[in-house]
């Protein structure tokens, strides 16, 4: 005789419709599946609260530390090799000069370190200008020529003159004009110390020198006048006046035919002005 529970849940269930047994398996899985998705908010929700409460706990709470950059490694400029040998450059003079590799510092006259190499050639703007002139004077064009310098006067001298050309490397001239009167400006670039040694040799020549007619003459009527070493030169040949500043600013030799009736005072204010300009040309100054 069958158990009585059993009779009472047959005659329960003896009228129910049971689901396909697929679609009960598809049931089973979409609700394993709705309850994983609430257990998941729910923890997104509890971090939250606690993310928010330790925030509001902690307003002076520092943010997480920035992970550092990542940087490359710098590969190194190969160094020059050090068999590499400088040119040689012929001066004026006929010695070789050697010329420097690009990076090495050149040496400046006064015997010191300088940032760049020994220039070749002399720049407009270490001439005089008409600024630096009185009114009146207007700048000649083309080619300053003539026996006006005073290297020209050792031909009234019998005895042999020392060179004031010595070293030279370079050499620019400028000239100017007024209705009464002209200056001409030749400036020179000497190598190593020979800029020094021109400035020797002048008052070599000037005190040195024996006139060819007597009553003629040739002196320093000045010096220390301005730059490194300035010097103005006073002549009379034939009863005719005559006057010339040589300027020094480094390895730059300034000389100037200037009015016959120069001043030494004049002369200096016009040192002042060519050593300026010459600073242009030099790093000396």
């Amino acid at each position: 005789m069958p158990d009585p529970i059993f009779s009472d849940l047959y005659q329960d269930t003896e009228d129910l419709i049971w689901a396909p047994t697929e679609q009960v398996r598809r049931r089973g899985r979409q609700r394993a599946r709705r309850t994983q998705l609430a257990a998941g908010l729910a923890a997104a929700v509890a971090v939250a609260v606690v993310a928010t409460g330790v925030v509001l706990a902690r307003p002076d709470a520092a943010p997480p530390p920035v992970p550092p950059a990542t940087v490359e490694p710098i590969t190194p400029t190969p160094a020059p090799t050090p068999n590499s040998t400088p040119s040689a450059e012929p001066s004026a003079s006929g010695t070789s000069t050697p010329s420097r590799t690009a990076g090495e510092p050149a040496a400046s006259i006064g015997g010191g370190p300088t940032s760049r190499a020994p220039s070749r050639t002399i720049p407009a703007a270490a001439m005089l200008q008409l600024a630096d002139l009185p009114t009146g004077f207007t700048m000649r064009t083309g080619k300053v020529d003539g026996d006006w310098s005073l290297e020209f006067m050792t031909s009234f001298c019998v005895n042999e003159s020392p060179t004031l050309s010595g070293g030279e490397v370079a050499t620019r001239s400028v000239a100017f004009d007024s209705p009464s009167d002209w200056i001409v400006q030749r400036v020179t670039r000497h190598s190593g110390t020979s800029a020094a040694t021109v400035m020797k040799n002048l008052r070599k020549l000037v005190t040195g020198c024996e006139m060819e007619q007597p009553g003629d003459s040739l002196s320093i009527m000045a010096e220390s006048l301005g730059g490194d070493d300035g010097v103005l030169v006073g002549s009379e040949v034939g009863g005719r006046p005559g006057r010339w500043l040589v300027v020094r600013q480094g390895d730059l030799v300034a000389q100037l035919r200037l009015d016959s009736q120069t001043t030494p005072t004049e002369a200096r204010r016009t040192a002042r002005s060519v050593a300026n300009r010459l600073c242009a040309g030099t790093d000396t100054c």
